[in-house]
């Protein structure tokens, strides 16, 4: 018996060794299941970066040229005494200094998540619109100020050749960095960026007001210059107000919701998809996250139910414009859904 021991030994070593194997293959399944996952995580990270460094590009571009634009009309200004042209070139530098806060968000959001800020540090760039917003507000009044003064005590502008010039310059180059900054920022889902350059477009019409102010002055009309500076005022006034709704829905979390009727077309195309339930959207900067509910067959098991969460999950991902990341609640459908929780993948 002491020689017939190690062979059944090794046979019973052997059978339990097979069985703990299956055991550990069935484990790993189902632990791979419910814990979290990641997918094109790396891609996502990069395509994440490539934005920021685009908004960080197309800020240093613009900042130059509304600088050098505003200098060139402070210079025309001293010279010519006119506060249209005036009002123009606060705007103008206003513009150009919301290039620092914008700057400041897009390299806070290029940091890793951390366990304080779990979702990272996108929302930096919805406070830079507010930034923005209030450096359009200050612009707006000093501009409305200076010219009330100018209607109460109104002076004769010089040098209108020249005023005129630097209205035609102040349009061109923030009808530049106008288009430069929207395209841009429509393309990485910026908001901040393209109520900048709303800003920049604004701007630049201002700047031809100027061309009627210098008009005016060559008619003898001195009232005409404070005129137009108040109607500039006004047109910053309608910029302040879409800067600041579109900055208001990023901070309340607003969407389009043509992408929520997208997503939901993209779930519904998924195989093993019953139904679509609530689907969620915010914006992270830049960037969009999901968190949608979908319905699977009832009979379904756990392992067939997070495959077809996964497959949800990729076509959501790589389908909806600008999602980086995607929580799927999976429920079972038909009559046995009502006595089952909901079974959560979550996928990054």
């Amino acid at each position: 018996m002491a020689h017939q021991d190690p062979p059944q030994h090794g046979h019973g070593h052997g059978h339990g060794h097979h069985h703990s194997h299956g055991l550990r293959r069935l484990l790993a399944r189902v632990g791979h299941a419910v814990t979290p996952h990641s997918h094109d995580s790396a891609d996502k990270t990069d395509t994440a970066l490539e934005s920021s460094s685009r908004g960080m590009r197309v800020l240093a571009i613009s900042f130059a040229v509304l600088m050098v634009t505003a200098v060139a009309q402070a210079a025309v200004v001293a010279v010519s005494g006119s506060v249209a042209l005036l009002g123009d070139t606060l705007h103008n530098f206003a513009d150009a200094l919301t290039a620092v806060p914008l700057a400041i968000a897009f390299s806070l959001g290029r940091r890793a998540a951390t366990r304080r800020f779990t979702y990272g540090y996108g929302r930096a760039e919805d406070l830079a619109g507010v930034v923005i917003v209030l450096l359009i507000a200050a612009s707006a009044g000093l501009a409305g100020y200076e010219a009330v003064q100018r209607l109460i005590d109104p002076e004769d502008i010089r040098a209108l050749g020249l005023v005129a010039a630097a209205g035609v310059i102040g349009f061109l180059g923030n009808e530049w960095v106008a288009r430069y900054r929207i395209r841009v920022g429509r393309e990485i889902g910026s908001a901040a960026l393209v109520a900048d350059g709303l800003h920049a477009r604004t701007d630049g019409f201002t700047s031809l007001a100027v061309l009627l102010s210098a008009g005016g002055a060559a008619l003898g009309l001195p009232l005409t210059d404070p005129i137009v500076g108040l109607l500039i005022t006004v047109a910053i006034l309608f910029v302040l107000r879409d800067a600041a709704r579109e900055i208001y829905h990023r901070l309340m979390d607003a969407v389009d919701p043509k992408l929520i009727a997208q997503a939901e077309r993209i779930l519904a195309g998924v195989p093993g998809v019953e139904s679509v339930g609530a689907v969620r959207l915010r914006w992270i900067g830049h960037t969009l996250r999901a968190e949608v509910e979908i319905a699977v067959r009832h009979d379904m098991s756990l392992i067939e139910a997070h495959a077809v969460a996964v497959a949800a999950e990729h076509r959501l991902i790589h389908d909806l414009p600008r999602l980086r990341a995607a929580t799927v609640h999976a429920d079972p459908d038909g009559p046995a859904g009502a006595d089952h929780h909901a079974v959560l993948f979550t996928h990054r």
